[in-house]
């Protein structure tokens, strides 16, 4: 799964990674956690030009009665997301991409759970691949909320967790986000693994468990064996 990443490329950096049509205000972000205000990714629906919105982490189908699904939807299985119902109309006319400067997973010990930091090997943003949805109550309240996809893990992640975010290469960008592609078949093929060579990770200290917590520090390496 992916339930917890980090954001510092911001300003001018991210407008240009992602070619916005604008600069975006963003503060760096050390511990993003579910329920909480993220950046994404879509195109205008007047300019057809990439923009950076704020929308809440989990997705509420437009269809739900009320907000409280969205945090059980915080990410949306690759092999899956054309069917299920709280996902396949985003997957068709949704699409968006996360920002991220990597993300957290955490592996099972004896004692513990250790949380691990992986990030590209570049020190290059990363984009996972996201679906946006706009939901409104019956009071006129409207809400714009999103899920990130996963997928099975990648040699390097797999001695973790089983599960990581779906990242998209920066060529793929334009095509996840074309509109006008509406058939699952047509992007299937960019939900799989990143490729180990191109990842990094290593171990941090156990403070990330807490979602208020958010501090440099977050992503520094530390020793297993003295955290």
């Amino acid at each position: 799964m992916c339930g917890r990443f980090v954001l510092m490329t911001v300003g001018r950096d991210i407008s240009e990674h992602f070619q916005l049509s604008e600069e975006p205000e963003l503060e760096t972000r050390y511990n993003i956690a579910p329920t909480q205000m993220v950046a994404v990714v879509r195109l205008d629906d007047e300019t057809a030009r990439r923009k950076l919105r704020l929308v809440k982490w989990g997705l509420i189908p437009f269809w739900a009665k009320d907000t409280s699904i969205g945090s059980r939807l915080i990410n949306a299985r690759a092999e899956t997301v054309a069917d299920k119902p709280a996902f396949r109309a985003a997957f068709k006319y949704r699409r968006c991409l996360v920002p991220a400067d990597g993300f957290y997973e955490w592996k099972r010990l004896e004692k513990k759970r250790q949380p691990y930091f992986f990030c590209s090997s570049d020190n290059k943003p990363l984009a996972f691949a996201g679906l946006w949805e706009r939901w409104e109550g019956s009071d006129g309240e409207v809400i714009e909320s999103c899920t990130v996809l996963t997928t099975g893990s990648n040699d390097l992640l797999r001695p973790i967790h089983d599960r990581m975010p779906v990242i998209l290469k920066a060529e793929d960008y334009g095509l996840w986000l074309d509109p006008t592609v509406k058939k699952p078949e047509l992007v299937m093929h960019l939900l799989k693994p990143y490729p180990s060579e191109d990842i990094t990770g290593h171990p941090v200290t156990s403070k990330v468990n807490k979602a208020a917590y958010e501090n440099p520090d977050c992503i520094k390496p530390v020793d297993v064996d003295e955290d």
